[in-house]
């Protein structure tokens, strides 16, 4: 059975650069032509551009691209290599005395990973976009995921390997897809068993000390606690509005919710975008719950797939710890 991914939609590419050494990377999910989307940023702490174009309010009707990058705030310049992509190729909005790429991201923190003095820039994002492709599912350790890491609460040196997932699911004509760079404060969790399946260690680097648990003790946070942020893209070849394309970002953070615990505090920034190519009718209410599931099996694949790396245990090194 074919399994699908976000970059089984018609019109939609997607690249990844990273710099394997400085762990951290970006990622790109290219709509060339003009695409409808929404987004919902719920996490305390975001590192976000364009994103208030996004509000149905406002005058911007389409995006030519989303960017999802390491590197906190400094990740942001990786966008502009995107938009000098799409200029060179005449992909944008017009404005009469040229084009105007319209280019929404959002970063995560990944600083303490690798070297915190290199982060997507410019030519990291333009790199990106040369990669960008149909069909592309890597997974893990790369992208937005090259540097990032899961469950903060007992510090630096009880922390888990995340990574980059994505999952997929067609329905008759309809296609849904996601994209995830998981780089949460909270453990994640199997939405199936209810088990932790990574997350804060225990000083024994194999036992899950439980954030809940761990936070249920504490009046104060780890000051590192701040290094997190999990980012995704749903997107579907659905017909949509802006007002829609929202509402769908907003209900796809319920897979956040299903797998990763706590969610959504202070020392994240949270952000789902909603793409829709416009092809085929469907109910919203429908669509944003299954949109919910996908991000949720392309949080807990991110993690699967993350492999040890920057010092850092990934899922199948705790399960060897294990025994499992």
């Amino acid at each position: 059975m074919k399994e699908y991914s976000i970059a089984d939609i018609p019109g939609i590419k997607v690249g990844h650069a990273q710099d394997e050494e400085a762990g951290t990377g970006v990622t790109v999910i290219l709509c060339e032509e003009g695409i409808t989307a929404g987004v919902d940023v719920r996490g305390g702490g975001p590192g976000t551009r364009e994103t208030d174009c996004l509000n149905p309010v406002n005058f911007i009707e389409e995006i030519h691209a989303v960017v999802l990058s390491g590197g906190s705030a400094y990740g942001l310049d990786s966008a502009s290599g995107v938009m000098q992509y799409l200029e060179e190729r005449g992909k944008g909005l017009p404005v009469g005395v040229g084009i105007v790429p319209i280019v929404p991201g959002a970063v995560l923190f990944d600083l303490p990973v690798g070297r915190p003095d290199i982060r997507p820039d410019k030519a990291m994002g333009y790199q990106a976009c040369l990669n960008a492709r149909e069909d592309n599912r890597p997974q893990g350790n790369v992208g937005a995921g090259t540097g990032a890491s899961v469950g903060k609460t007992r510090g630096p040196g009880c922390v888990m390997k995340g990574g980059l997932g994505v999952a997929g699911r067609r329905i008759g004509d309809l296609i849904i897809g996601a994209i995830v760079a998981v780089n949460c404060f909270g453990d994640v969790i199997d939405p199936e068993t209810g088990k932790i399946i990574a997350g804060a260690l225990e000083e024994d680097g194999r036992t899950f000390a439980d954030s809940m648990k761990v936070l249920s003790g504490l009046t104060t946070v780890n000051p590192l606690a701040g290094t997190n942020t999990t980012l995704g893209v749903v997107a579907s070849n659905a017909r949509l509005t802006k007002p829609q394309a929202t509402k769908v970002a907003q209900m796809s953070h319920d897979g956040f919710a299903r797998t990763i615990n706590p969610i959504h505090t202070m020392y994240d920034g949270d952000t789902i975008f909603c793409l829709a190519t416009g092809e085929v009718d469907a109910d919203i209410t429908t669509l944003g719950a299954i949109s919910a599931e996908i991000v949720a099996e392309a949080i807990i694949n991110g993690v699967k797939a993350a492999v040890s790396a920057y010092g850092i245990p990934g899922y199948e090194e705790i399960r060897l710890r294990q025994g499992v």
